[in-house]
């Protein structure tokens, strides 16, 4: 039974997220028109987050402002800037935020680490929760275990 309460939780779970994935294909008027610029567009359009929708790239976004950001990536590639000039340009308008991997550094520290000490706290929650457990389930009986044992087989053996 509990295994098909998790079945029926994953593939929920799966129904649910699999369509926040799906990467929107770029409208006939987004296309660029030689090959190897719309190849290094899609890159950066992935690289590059929407600050309207925060948690999606502006290769999956279909907000207005993903839109004119899209333009701006292909506008700064048609005038000749290489990618890391297309996202430092970006970058100095918006902030650190419209990376979808921001750089290292003091303001960012934290976005970095806290996976790690989710983790870490985490994992030390479990050791000691297990620990507890083991002591107990070891540990001697007190008065109340030991006749509430005694009465348990009692009961066993009148069966």
């Amino acid at each position: 039974m509990m295994r098909l309460v998790s079945l029926i939780i994953l593939a929920l779970s799966i129904l649910v997220v699999a369509p926040g994935h799906a990467v929107a294909a770029p409208q006939p008027d987004e296309q660029m028109e030689d090959e190897a610029l719309e190849v290094r567009a899609r890159g950066l359009y992935r690289d590059l987050r929407c600050v309207v929708c925060q948690s999606q790239s502006i290769d999956e976004s279909n907000a207005p402002l993903a839109a004119d950001m899209r333009a701006i990536v292909r506008e700064r590639l048609l005038a000749g800037d290489s990618d890391a000039e297309v996202r430092a340009w970006l970058q100095t308008r918006y902030g650190d935020y419209v990376l979808m991997s921001p750089p290292v550094q003091g303001n960012t520290l934290l976005l970095w680490l806290f996976p790690l000490l989710a983790l870490s706290g985490g994992a030390i929650a479990i050791v000691i929760f297990f620990r507890g457990q083991s002591a107990r389930a070891d540990g001697p009986l007190d008065a109340d275990e030991a006749a509430e044992l005694a009465r348990l087989r009692d009961e066993e053996g009148q069966a």
